[in-house]
């Protein structure tokens, strides 16, 4: 996700939740996230209409400063979101953890990889790479560690960035890979930026020959004329799931759910798939997707349990 803030001011009170649920279909939720513009807007003007009389604000930004305003409102007197959409399951089942989000799933067809008994999954992350002009695409990620690439790699922070994290997390697990693969890549002069976005810029504006990124970001820069390539490399794009949860302790508990039921619906699944993200429902037809790409998926109750070591390790490599 690009570098972005707050999209609406949001002046809450300092209780937990706001006000009460007034009558169904007149209500005011806050939403907290770190999806981009261009997919949470067109969700949030659809549900408003298929619930007229309720509003939904919103609060914006990459995961790592989503962190830092959910452990402001804790430190403040609670949450003060009433809905967290987040843009992997590792930030979500922290906030699950600390007891501040759960409890409570709509019934969905969207399949069981992306449900937990306390989130649903309703947009995937793909972490594929991005190659500038007249630079080899890699056939398989360890090439990114190859002379060839020497200096010429961005990398994504993942302190900063979910789909990083969710990337760093399985290339930490598979045996061919491990931590070392981002040894490698530093040794190799790889640059570590911000976001997902950044290395894309990065790449197409040729201050980096290649780098690592998401499906969504690199096809946008595409289709606006950026001379990039996209590639899937062995043994996958890394595909990395966006949950959204109910606030624990919600005074708006209905129109919340009702937020979240229109969500992980078919049509609500339709919305994302329309505004350019993956959607998590089988069936519903998403954005660019090679019919020879490959995917891979961490194991994301073994990273959730190493998360902290696992940044740290990063961090030891690339400073945070």
């Amino acid at each position: 996700m690009a570098g972005f803030v707050t999209l609406v001011s949001l002046a809450v009170p300092a209780a937990c939740g706001g006000s009460p649920d007034s009558s169904a279909g007149s209500d005011t939720i806050t939403l907290y996230t770190c999806v981009s513009d261009s997919t949470v807007g067109p969700v949030i003007d659809a549900f408003e209409k298929a619930d007229p009389g309720t509003e939904v604000k919103l609060y914006r930004a990459p995961t790592g400063d989503l962190n830092a305003r959910v452990a402001g409102d804790v430190r403040s007197g609670g949450l003060r979101a009433d809905v967290v959409w987040a843009c992997d399951p590792l930030t979500m089942q922290d906030y699950v953890d600390q007891g501040l989000v759960g409890g409570w799933t709509p019934t969905t067809s969207i399949a069981a990889r992306y449900r937990t008994s306390d989130y649903v999954g309703v947009a995937v992350l793909y972490v594929v790479a991005v190659t500038g002009s007249g630079v080899a695409a890699p056939a398989a990620w360890s090439d990114l560690a190859r002379p060839a690439y020497r200096g010429r790699v961005a990398v994504p922070d993942p302190a900063l960035a979910a789909s990083a994290l969710g990337a760093l997390g399985y290339f930490a697990q598979d045996p061919v890979y491990g931590t070392r693969f981002y040894a490698a890549l530093k040794r190799n002069g790889a640059t570590q930026v911000g976001t997902p976005d950044e290395v894309v810029t990065g790449v197409a504006q040729g201050s980096y020959g290649a780098g690592i990124t998401i499906a969504t970001s690199a096809y946008a820069a595409q289709q606006n004329g950026s001379p990039i390539k996209v590639s899937w490399p062995a043994p996958g794009g890394v595909a990395v799931y966006g949950p959204v949860a109910v606030a624990k302790h919600t005074s708006r508990a209905a129109t919340a759910k009702r937020f979240i039921s229109y969500v992980t619906s078919r049509p609500g699944q339709g919305v994302i798939a329309g505004a350019g993200s993956y959607p998590t429902m089988a069936g519903v037809p998403g954005p660019t997707k090679p019919a020879s790409a490959r995917v891979v998926s961490p194991d994301w109750p073994e990273i959730s349990t190493h998360k902290d070591a696992l940044l740290t390790e990063y961090q030891k490599i690339f400073g945070g």
